[in-house]
């Protein structure tokens, strides 16, 4: 509970915010799990293992879709419609042009500008995540995890 100290009025806010915004902290929350488990399996891959870089990117950006999914589905966006087919393909059909997007902006910071050592690797990685996160956020909301209509 927070007392108000300073004698001014604050307005509560709105219950349509306050849903986005407790939204964003549980896709946050479950992207962040998901961006742990991809910048691991590809620093383990390229740097720990060395293997090459594009396909420890897809690997990488794979797996955290498998483990993103879940999270998703039981925790960010649990109060949506329920699981179906339609919902599974569309968050990997998603999902996967979300990997295309984010291989294809490594593959230019790695390969195009050379920034290839581990600290550049991470760096061209964790732009290329945040550039497809904000893809995979609208589509994610809009189109694969929608209200369903009885529960509003």
């Amino acid at each position: 509970m927070t007392v108000n100290l300073s004698g001014e009025r604050v307005a509560a806010p709105a219950p349509p915010v306050k849903r986005v915004v407790v939204e964003v902290a549980r896709f946050a929350l479950v992207g962040g799990s998901g961006i742990a488990v991809n910048f691991l399996v590809f620093n383990v891959l390229l740097h720990g293992l060395h293997r090459a870089a594009m396909p420890a990117t897809v690997l990488a950006s794979l797996i955290a879709m498998g483990t993103n999914y879940l999270g998703f589905r039981y925790f960010a966006y649990r109060d949506r419609a329920s699981r179906t087919r339609r919902q599974i393909a569309l968050f990997f059909g998603f999902s996967g042009i979300g990997v295309a997007m984010e291989t294809g902006l490594f593959y230019v910071g790695y390969h195009g500008l050379g920034l290839t050592g581990p600290f550049e690797s991470n760096a061209v990685k964790a732009a290329s995540i945040v550039l497809a996160s904000a893809f995979r956020f609208l589509v994610y909301r809009t189109w694969v995890f929608q209200h369903d209509a009885h529960r509003t």
